[in-house]
């Protein structure tokens, strides 16, 4: 969705360090880091990578979608945002502790506001609160994370352009690079998130799919016992497979292509043939499909759907390019998820499959609504994907079994 406020570029640079300065006294400290450790950066047999479930316990995902880091550094309450943002995810992996993984929904940043040198600084405070506590995490873009750079207003007002201070501390851009107005790129994005964070389990996704960056598939693995059953099973072997998808936004059209249609079809029937492990799907921007299913803008949420906000008419991609025709034949595909809009967090039926919202994470962004993070729980006896939502205020709403 479209920000009401643009921003600024012109003290960016000098706040952003300061910000971010001020992130680590904050948050860098945390004592109350869960005793969760990352698991092994090893494959499946199908070369996907793989989380491990715990033994005995149900598989907990932290959803976080439209963070929107890096709103209108030159002002009070961009900054504030940002500090607000980390108090919301601090609250939920506190009370949802422990969580083994945490999505980031796409808009982790708001890269039409600043600088691209100053771009991973502020990615790197989106993940904090996650990586202070050992989690893993996966990524997919959403339409702001490489926004084109918007000239603002107050640049050309009186008394005039500022100067302009292009860090180069700890830059991987020259100091032409890291004033350039060209605004971020996915590739540099994903690139930093992979090679420099041991957590992170994003990938470059196929790149004969690109400028479409985030496409990809993580396996949730058995944990290797079935307490009930009292044997031993492969470790390797899939509970869940978690498909990621971009959905486009910023710097091209915000579509799921028929390109990557295919790869999802090619990919799912290649590392899950007869649909027997069930998949959950992520990406950014809705589907066409939501607006079929979607509640009467404005006259509450009835049941099937389930959720406790719906303020504004869903915002789709651009077009249905193939997408939804094969997760609705595809028994396994159990829901999707998506962010964009803010002021929506429904779940509801659709075919044989459910799609569902997360909740605004961030204070950056459009809407003043309360925050909160959809959590994602996964059961292996008796397998059972359950999701609610949990609030900034620590409340839970909006229980739903996607899958018995």
């Amino acid at each position: 969705m479209e920000l009401k406020r643009p921003q600024t570029q012109t003290q960016v640079a000098i706040l952003s360090f300061t910000c971010f300065s001020l992130f680590i006294l904050t948050v860098g400290l945390d004592d109350q880091v869960q005793a969760v450790l990352p698991p092994p950066t090893t494959k499946a047999s199908g070369g996907e990578r793989y989380v491990q479930m715990r033994a005995g316990a149900a598989f907990k995902i932290a959803v976080f979608a439209d963070l929107h880091f890096g709103e209108n550094a030159w002002s009070d309450w961009g900054p504030d945002h940002d500090v607000n943002s980390v108090k919301v995810m601090n609250t939920v992996l506190d009370n949802e502790t422990p969580t083994d993984f945490v999505v980031c929904l796409g808009d982790v940043i708001t890269a039409n506001n600043f600088l691209i040198a100053n771009a991973t600084l502020y990615w790197d405070q989106a993940i904090s609160p996650t990586k202070s506590r050992n989690i893993p995490w996966a990524s997919v873009f959403g339409n702001h994370d490489d926004a084109p750079f918007v000239w603002p207003m107050e640049w050309f007002s009186a008394p005039g352009i500022p100067p302009l201070i292009c860090p180069a501390v700890n830059s991987t851009y020259s100091g032409e690079e890291a004033c350039s107005f060209r605004g971020t790129q996915r590739i540099e994005l994903m690139k930093h998130d992979i090679e420099h964070d041991l957590l992170s389990y994003s990938s470059n996704g196929p790149k004969d799919l690109w400028p479409s960056i985030s496409n990809y598939v993580i396996q949730v693995s058995s944990s290797g016992f079935l307490k009930k059953k009292k044997k031993k099973v492969d470790p390797k072997s899939p509970v869940v497979y978690l498909y990621f998808l971009d959905s486009g936004g910023g710097s091209y059209p915000g579509v799921i292509s028929n390109a990557q249609a295919e790869w999802f079809q090619k990919k799912s029937e290649e590392i899950n043939p007869n649909s027997s492990v069930p998949e959950l799907i992520f990406w950014h921007i809705p589907s066409q499909a939501y607006k079929n299913v979607a509640p009467q803008f404005g006259n509450g949420i009835d049941q099937p759907c389930v959720g406790l906000i719906n303020k504004e008419p869903v915002a789709s991609q651009e077009a249905e390019l193939g997408i939804m025709d094969l997760l609705v034949k595809r028994p396994s595909v159990k829901a999707v998820f998506v962010g964009h809009n803010h002021g929506l967090d429904w779940c509801c039926p659709y075919e044989k499959l459910w799609l569902c919202y997360a909740r605004h994470t961030g204070y950056g962004g459009y809407g003043d609504w309360p925050k909160g993070a959809r959590i994602i729980e996964i059961t292996q006896q008796p397998f059972s994907i359950k999701s609610w939502i949990r609030m900034e205020d620590g409340v839970v709403h909006s229980r739903v079994t996607l899958s018995p």
